[in-house]
C-alpha cells in the first residue's frame, strides 16, 4: 500500500519549549574574606596622618621659603639703591668739602694779608711815633684794626674784646682828657661784644670730634642679639611610650613646637622696618657719616649754622636707623650731636667802623 504521508508542520514557535535559556543555579555564600588583623587599622592611620603632617610642613616650609627669598631680594634691591644715594651724597660733599677748602685757602689767604698788613703798620709805627700822642694814636688804630679784623675773618669774638680792652687800658694809663671821646666809643663797641652770647668753637670741636673716632665701633642693629634670651627651662619628663595614649600624642607635639621655637627666632624692633644693610655697605655708610660729621666741622670753623645743623641732622638720622639704640655709645653719640646742633653757632657780628671812624676824625683833628 502506497500511502502517502503528509509531512507534518512544526509546531508554533511560542508553543515551543526555550531551548536557549538556561537556569543558573543559586549560588552558595561562601565564607568571608579576611581582612587582617584588627590591629593593623590604627597603624595604618596613624602613618597616613604623619605623611599627610610631614608633606604639609614641607610645602609650608618652601612656601615660607620663596616668600623669605622675595623678601631679602626686595631689601637688597633697596640697600642697592640707598648705596647709590649714598656714594651720590658723598660725591656732593666731597664737593661741598673741596668748596670749604677753598674758602678755607681764602681765609688764610686774608689771614697772611692782615699779617702783613699788620707788619706794615708796625713799620709806620715805627716811623711815625714822633711823639706820645702820635704813638698812643697809632697803636690805638692798631689795636682796633685787628679786632675788626678779627671779627670779619675769623668770628672771634673774644679776640675783638681783648683787643679793644688793651686800646682801652692803654688810653686809661694817658689820662689825657683828649682821648675822652674816643674812649667813649670804644667802650660802646665793648658793650656791644660783651652782650653777644658766647660760642665755645674749640669745645664743640673736640666734642665733634669725639663722636667721629666713636663711629667706627658703634654696634649696627642688624648685629645686636635680643636682650631676653630665652634661658633653659626644667629638664623635662620621660614621654609615654604607648603611641595609642593621649599623653604620648601631646608629649609628641610639645616635643616638635620645641624644636619650632629653635628654629624660629622673633625679635621686636621700635621700628617702622628693620634696617638691613649687604655684607659691603656697612664701611660706606660708617665713612658717609664720618664725611657728614667732618663737613660739619669745616662749616663749625665757618660758623655756617645751615650746614652745620643739616650735617649733625642727618647723621643722627643714619645713626638711629641703622644703629643699636639701646647702646650706650649709641646714646652718648646721639645726645652729643643733638647738644651741637642745638647750639647756634651764626651769630651776628657788630662791625668796629665807629672806633676806626672816631680814630680818624681824632687824627684829622689834630693834623689841622
Amino acid at each position: 500500500m502506497n500511502e502517502e504521508t503528509t509531512p507534518q508542520s512544526p509546531p508554533p514557535l511560542e508553543e515551543a519549549p526555550a531551548a536557549t535559556e538556561s537556569v543558573t543555579p543559586p549560588v552558595s555564600p561562601g565564607p568571608p574574606a579576611r581582612t587582617g588583623s584588627g590591629g593593623m587599622i590604627p597603624w595604618l592611620i596613624v602613618a597616613v596622618l604623619a605623611l599627610g603632617l610631614a608633606g604639609w610642613q614641607w610645602m609650608e616650609t618652601r612656601v615660607r621659603l620663596a616668600e623669605t627669598r622675595q623678601e631679602i631680594a626686595r631689601r637688597l634691591a633697596e640697600s642697592d639703591a640707598a648705596a647709590g644715594e649714598n656714594r651720590a651724597l658723598a660725591r656732593q660733599a666731597q664737593e661741598q668739602l673741596g668748596a670749604l677748602r677753598d674758602k678755607l685757602n681764602e681765609m688764610e689767604a686774608r689771614l697772611a694779608e692782615s699779617k702783613s698788613q699788620q707788619e706794615v703798620l708796625g713799620n709806620l709805627y715805627q716811623n711815625l711815633a714822633r711823639n706820645s700822642d702820635e704813638s698812643i694814636l697809632t697803636e690805638i688804630e692798631q689795636g682796633v684794626t685787628l679786632a675788626s679784623q678779627q671779627l670779619q675773618l675769623a668770628g672771634n669774638v673774644q679776640g675783638a674784646v681783648l683787643a679793644l680792652e688793651s686800646a682801652d687800658a692803654r688810653l686809661a694809663d694817658n689820662g689825657q682828657p683828649q682821648f675822652i671821646n674816643l674812649r667813649k666809643v670804644l667802650a660802646r663797641d665793648l658793650d656791644r661784644l660783651r652782650a653777644l652770647p658766647q660760642v665755645d668753637i674749640p669745645g664743640m670741636y673736640l666734642r665733634l670730634e669725639n663722636v667721629i673716632e666713636t663711629v667706627d665701633a658703634l654696634p649696627l642693629t642688624a648685629a645686636s642679639r635680643p636682650r631676653d634670651e630665652n634661658r633653659p627651662g626644667p629638664p623635662a619628663a620621660a614621654p609615654p611610650r604607648d603611641p595609642l595614649s593621649l599623653d604620648y600624642w601631646r608629649a609628641l607635639a610639645a616635643s616638635a613646637w620645641r624644636e619650632l621655637r629653635g628654629v624660629v627666632r622673633i625679635q621686636r624692633i621700635d621700628r617702622v622696618e628693620p634696617a638691613l644693610l649687604p655684607p659691603g655697605q656697612e664701611f660706606f655708610l660708617r665713612e658717609n657719616i664720618k664725611l657728614r660729621l667732618l663737613d660739619a666741622r669745616l662749616a663749625l670753623f665757618a660758623r655756617d649754622q645751615r650746614t652745620f645743623r643739616n650735617g649733625l641732622h642727618r647723621s643722627c638720622a643714619w645713626i638711629e636707623r641703622y644703629f643699636d639704640g639701646e647702646d650706650k655709645a649709641v646714646q652718648n653719640g646721639l645726645q652729643t650731636l643733638r647738644q651741637l646742633a642745638a647750639t647756634e653757632i651764626s651769630i651776628e657780628l657788630p662791625n668796629l667802623n665807629e672806633s676806626l671812624s672816631a680814630i680818624k676824625r681824632f687824627r684829622a683833628e689834630k693834623e689841622h
